[in-house]
Formats: structure tokens, sequence, C-alpha cells
């Protein structure tokens, strides 16, 4: 077992399971970059191992998360090899592999529940979990020396909004049989007791439809179908129509819509455009952007600055969705943005009926699993030290394992033989990011930043804004380094400050006094300004100066 991504970090789970000289790959996920990784788009795993080891029978794929598909359209090309998914998961991996031009090569395999598949030494079967979103599974796999079961991100639902229930007798039966290793998702470690059923949040947002004077606008995962589900219902029975913004949103309800996971009445869908002229009173508007990405529809609404909704005093915003590590403070910033927009916010908080639940297993349902399986050796995965370091902790307290608690970080292999478990020698592993369309190592960082800057250049604008009234002082200054010699580049540069100068007129002060905000906007259209005059791409540095 080699992990390649997600243990010791979250997202970009990826793992191999290696018999002789065949492979199988689980998931393929992506993480989004911090904040210090300037022009990245996208984390991905480095699967150099993969390509040193050419034997990769498929592509085993347990949901639709982007932690666990994201990274497909890079890593496919050089696996070359078949993809295995539910349907709704594949659904969503078309549409990654049309975008990048890659779905006609492509090689996709339906699966569903109860299937087993074999894929050279390995038998595999796919067991149904429950998630926050559908169609999910874990793999029960045989091979030569005995049966492992990964299980994907899961939790244990009594009640799923759609009754397809958590399969346990088909780990109970596994367990029964012998199992000789267990990879639990450990996401959710730390919290102690059950977590809550998807159907938990329903008393809460009926709540707060029916006391909402006005529109409401909520937000959350664009592939929480559930939870979709119960916005329109509850939408439905108060006589509100439903409304969609945000490309992700548009295109994910769009799938599940066309796969029947998804029972929209007829004639209760607005069209974006036509939100703004809708009597607000019956209207519920499904926008996406719940962990506050920059140029994200509920982001934009924030800030006052979408063309298709302007929130107005006393409509409600409703943030269903957890905060992802990482993100807290750019949703902090937009949530006090839409306060001083006077709407009534509502967000995940300790009160007892809430707005979110959890997709993943709370500790209880971890012993629960780790008693029906009773694993020769466990492994924990999915997660930070602190998790996966939890999960092993409870494991020991549970007693189920009858062998070795075994904690790894990604790019730590473990060889399992009749003579015991053992680690071994790391393989590389890493981060490989993406901009626009490049691949390079995180390692190579510095290299990268040199090339491009040996390549294009760098670009400062300099900007000075009065912190109060939002107000430029002076005349956006522009600084360049190896991207046009000064005195062609003249008259460019006095273009490019009236592109700086109309991308801070078109903003409002809020965004002005956002520097975040601003920052990207100035990037953003600086960059196309720049690309189209003259095809190349210099590294953007905005700067503003407070005065």
């Amino acid at each position: 077992m080699v992990p390649l991504g997600g243990l010791g970090e979250f997202g970009m789970n990826m793992m191999a399971l290696r018999y002789g000289e065949d492979i199988l790959a689980i998931d393929a996920g992506l993480m989004f970059p911090e904040t210090e990784l300037l022009g990245v788009d996208v984390v991905i795993p480095d699967i150099t191992y993969l390509k040193q080891n050419r034997g990769v029978r498929a592509l085993l794929l347990t949901h639709a998360h982007e932690d666990h598909i994201g990274a497909v359209p890079y890593v496919l090309p050089d696996l070359n090899c078949p993809v295995y998914g539910t349907r709704f998961t594949l659904a969503l991996v078309r549409k990654k592999l049309e975008e990048h031009g890659l779905l006609e090569k492509a090689d996709l395999r339906e699966i569903s529940p109860g299937m087993t598949v074999t894929l050279g030494p390995f038998e595999v079967e796919f067991v149904h979990v429950t998630h926050s979103t559908i169609e999910c599974v874990a793999l029960a796999i045989r091979t030569p020396l005995g049966i492992v079961i990964h299980t994907g991100d899961f939790k244990v639902d009594p009640t799923p909004v759609d009754g397809q229930s958590f399969d346990l007798h088909r780990f109970a039966r596994y367990g029964q049989e012998g199992v000789l290793a267990l990879f639990a998702d450990s996401t959710n470690a730390e919290r102690p007791g059950y977590t809550p059923s998807e159907r938990a949040v329903r008393p809460r947002l009926e709540e707060l439809f029916r006391a909402a004077p006005k529109r409401v606008v909520i937000s959350c995962f664009s592939s929480s179908v559930h939870r979709i589900q119960q916005v329109i219902d509850i939408a439905t029975e108060q006589g509100r129509k439903v409304a969609f913004i945000g490309r992700s949103m548009g295109d994910n309800v769009e799938i599940a819509h066309s796969l029947n996971k998804l029972h929209i009445p007829d004639g209760s869908v607005v069209r974006p455009q036509d939100i703004k002229a809708f009597d607000p009173r019956r209207i519920v508007i499904l926008a996406s952007g719940s962990q506050a990405e920059p140029m994200s529809a509920l982001s934009r609404i924030a800030v006052d600055n979408h063309r298709l909704l302007e929130l107005q005093e006393n409509d409600t915003v409703i943030l269903s969705a957890r905060i992802i590590p990482g993100n807290e403070k750019a949703i902090s910033r937009m949530i006090d943005h839409l306060f001083r927009r006077r709407v009534l916010v509502y967000y995940e908080s300790g009160r007892s009926a809430p707005i979110h639940v959890s997709g993943h297993a709370s500790q209880e349902e971890m012993k629960l699993l780790l008693n029906l399986v009773r694993p020769k050796y466990f492994v924990p995965i999915h997660g930070e030290y602190r998790q996966l370091f939890q999960h092993a902790s409870l494991a020991r307290q549970v007693g189920s394992v009858s062998g070795e608690i075994l904690m790894v970080e990604s790019g730590q292999p473990i060889e399992f033989t009749p003579d015991g478990a053992f680690r071994r020698e790391p393989v590389q592993v890493g981060r490989v990011f993406v901009d626009s369309g490049s691949l390079e190592e995180i390692e190579e960082v510095v290299i990268r930043d040199r090339r491009h800057l040996a390549e294009d250049g760098v670009v400062v604008p300099i900007i000075a804004i009065n912190k109060h009234s939002g107000k430029i002082e002076a005349s956006p200054e522009i600084v360049t380094r190896g991207f046009l010699p000064m005195d062609d580049g003249q008259e460019l540069l006095a273009l490019a400050r009236n592109v700086v100068l109309k991308t801070m007129e078109q903003s409002n002060p809020e965004e002005k006094s956002d520097w975040s905000v601003i920052k990207e906007k100035i990037r953003v259209d600086l960059k196309k300004f720049l690309n189209k005059k003259t095809s190349k791409r210099p590294l953007i540095l905005p700067v503003i100066l407070e005065v």
C-alpha cells in the first residue's frame, strides 16, 4: 500500500495498491492552494511512483468530491488506464475531461454498489456508504494475501435523504470472513459521538425559510445533492421558487437532474436573469461560493458585484457548509461584507438544530466500523497527522485490531506479507501545482518563478488608496522588470494604468477596502490585457499602499 496523498494533509487523496507488477490507483484528488502560492490554480499529487511502475490496471473512484476526483484530468494521460466510478461520479469526471479535451481517449466504466470487477490479481467489490454527496462507495479488494477494505469518505447515516442506507451488513460479512487490512477515513476523528443525519438540517432550514421576510440566499457545496434536494423541497412547500447562481452549482444541478438524482417540480425554477424582477418573498436562491473563493458567486454578491443579484436589507443569507481549514479568514471577511448589506446572516454555530451537518463519521461511527470489520491491520487515512493519531488511539481503545495499528503519512509504503506488515523505504511523493494548464512540482517553486520571470518578467502595479474613503490618492504607478524595454513600453504602460484605474472605478468602496479582493481583480484584469497586447504572461504582483 503506497499513500500518494491525503495522509498528513487535507485533500489530494490518492493511494496505490500493488501486488507484484500490478497496481490499482484509488482516487485522484486535488487541494486548493494556500494564499502564498501565487498564480497557482490547484495542487495535485505527484504520481512519479506510478509513472516509474507502469502496471496500473485501473483508477478506482470512491465518490465525486474534488479532493477525490479533481486531479483525474491531470493524471489520466500518464496512467492510461480505465476509470471506474458510479454514474454520478463519472458524470462529473466526464465534464472535467471534456473541458481538457481528453474525453474521447478516456475509458470510463460505470459501476454500482454490489458489483464486483476483476483486475489482474485483484477482485474489487463496490460497497455502498453514506456521505455528503450521492453514490459513494467503499472498496473491498480481494488480493492473494487477503481482503483489504478502503472506506473512501463516509458517515453512518441512519436516515439518508434518498433512502439508500450505509451497507453495514456487507462490512460485517467481510469482518466474519477475515480482513487483512482496513484503511479508514479519519477526517472527524476528533469529534466525539455520532455525526447527525443529513435530515437533521431540515427543521432549522424550514424555520429560517418561514421566518425570512424577503429573499433567501443559501450556499452549500454544489455536490451536496441531498442538501440541494431538501432546499428545493422546503421552498416548494412554502410557496417559493428556486434559482441557481454560480457555474459549479448550475452544472452539478443539471447533471444530478439529468440522472434523476434530483427532483425539481415543473415550473419551480426561476432563470438567473429573472431573479431581480421576481417577488423577493417567493424565491430561494442557491449560490455557489460557500468557501468565499475570490471570484465565486457568493463572494461577488457579498460585495455588491454580481450582475444577477443585489442583496437588499432584510434578505436572508444562509451558509450551509463547513469551513474548510485554511478558509477561515476569507469566510469571516465575506460574512462581514454580508452584514454590511444589512442582511440576516446565518452560519455554522453551536445551535442544537444545525444548518449544516458533516459528511464524515465521528468517533462512535468509527468504533462501530472497527468492531464490524475487525481487521488484522489498521491504517488511518484522510486527515492531518492529529486526526490520523486520534483514529489510531480510538482503534486501540476498541481493541478489535488483532495485529498492528500502522500510522503512516503520504509517501510511506507498507508491505503486507504472510509474516507481517512492514514499513518500507519512502517513495517520491509531493505536490504538483497547476498553473493555467502547465504542471510544475512544488519543490521547484523557486525555479518555476525564476523561469517565469526570465521569460516574461514581472509587473508591479502600485496603487495608493485612502483607507477611509477608498479613493485613489494618485495615478497608479507600474514598475516592470524583464517585461518590455522601457522606451518601447511607455505607451503600453499608459494603457495598463488605465486598465488599473478602470478596475478601481468599477469596484465599490467595500471592495476597495478589502485588499485581497481588489488585488485579485487588478491581477486578473491586467493579466488579460497584457496577454492580449503582448502574448506574454508576466508575474503580476499588485501592491496597495494605505494612506
